[in-house]
């Protein structure tokens, strides 16, 4: 076989994970940067699920040895998912989604982003997005900032980010892969927010140390964490699943792959939100509109107000929500300068997956019903 029919059918073999490589100009570009014709053809058939190394070694004719010794880079450039439970090791083959992350946890000065960022770039603008364009349930869901929510208010576990954390024996922050892959494209300027706020747990978190492509922290630098990261405007966006999520989060407006379709797309929605949103104390509140200028939505504008104490509103203006735009996550509560807007329950409470395999059973009905789902369509 020649190099295009080997890659050809690699990109056949990926496509049959829960996630298709899309179609685009820019997928065998994509794929021809992330992996040599050699590793394709390896990889091609190589399982998906986590399967014991004695088992790979016998499918692929190897000893043991030897197939270690031939992962080992793979898994540093985490094309291959190594499980570090105790144990047989086992290997799995990385999907098309987990392995564009693998590529850009890493600092934004690393030799092998160069020749990816191009390629990438424009695979999510043209096949990624599209593809997204008609998921309802989307990957990652709003958590809310647990200092913005209204005192006393009892809060469901998925939404609670103490318990969310409670779940975890193990933590790591790997650099946000959306801001990396934006850092190194000259296109882009640099963003002055923090860049290692991208955390993960248990399992994930054992496969990125031992990829070199995050470091191991504590349950309280976790936290101070996520206190930097709401203080910046970042969103905290975790699994969308009820059951062990293994990510969260904390997204840019200007760089996420979810906020970017919906701002420059015409998505229908970015995450999925919480059972949340801000209300206002008009009476407090000072008009100063910070609010409207941290919501990575636009989901707040300044209005009039006909209010007596002009002395501490000068302008008479305040705050209203378009509450279908707003996706509940109290970036715009946790800075406000007189503590006029709080979160609170919306009425209807939406519950997310219970698990990974709920999630991507919803997520491939959508995808094989083929419908986008755009804002400009909905009028």
């Amino acid at each position: 076989m020649n190099e295009k029919q080997i890659y050809n059918l690699f990109i056949d073999w990926l496509s049959q994970s829960w996630i298709k490589v899309a179609k685009s100009s820019y997928r065998m570009p994509m794929i021809k940067a992330r992996y040599t014709v050699e590793e394709a053809e390896f990889l091609t058939g190589f399982p998906f699920r986590k399967t014991k190394v004695e088992e790979l070694a016998a499918m692929k004719e190897m000893s043991v040895e030897e197939l270690e010794e031939k992962l080992a880079p793979m898994v540093t450039r985490g094309l291959v998912w190594k499980d570090y439970k105790k144990g047989p090791a086992r290997y799995g083959l990385n999907d098309v989604f987990m392995q564009a992350r693998t590529a850009f946890w890493r600092e934004p000065t690393d030799d092998l982003l160069k020749n990816l960022v191009p390629a990438y770039t424009g695979y999510h603008s043209t096949g990624f997005n599209h593809m997204q364009s008609m998921t309802e349930t989307k990957g990652l869901r709003t958590l809310p900032i647990q200092a913005t929510i209204e005192v006393d208010k009892k809060i469901r576990p998925y939404e609670d980010v103490v318990k969310v954390l409670d779940n975890f024996e193990f933590y790591t922050v790997s650099n946000c892969p959306c801001r990396v892959r934006r850092e190194v494209d000259p296109m882009f300027e640099t963003s002055k927010k923090p860049l290692e706020v991208c955390l993960h747990f248990d399992d994930l978190g054992r496969y990125i140390i031992e990829a070199g492509i995050g470091r191991e922290i504590t349950r309280e630098e976790t936290e101070a964490i996520l206190k930097k990261s709401a203080d910046a405007g970042l969103v905290h966006a975790v699994s969308n699943w009820k059951e062990k999520p293994d990510t969260i989060c904390n997204c840019d407006k200007e760089y996420c792959m979810f906020f970017e379709p919906y701002h420059i797309q015409d998505h229908h929605k970015s995450l999925d939100s919480s059972n949340f949103e801000p209300t206002t104390e008009s009476e407090t509140c000072k008009g100063c509109g910070l609010c409207v200028k941290r919501c990575p939505l636009d989901a707040l504008t300044m209005v009039d107000y006909n209010t007596a104490d002009r002395e501490l509103n000068k302008k008479g203006r305040v705050p209203q929500l378009a509450a279908n735009t707003c996706i509940g996550c109290g970036v715009c509560v946790v800075k406000c300068p007189t503590q006029s807007l709080v979160l609170k329950e919306k009425a209807e409470v939406v519950d997310p997956p219970e698990n990974t395999m709920e999630w991507t059973m919803r997520y491939m009905a959508d995808v094989q019903a083929g419908v986008p789902k755009l804002r400009k369509t909905d009028s």
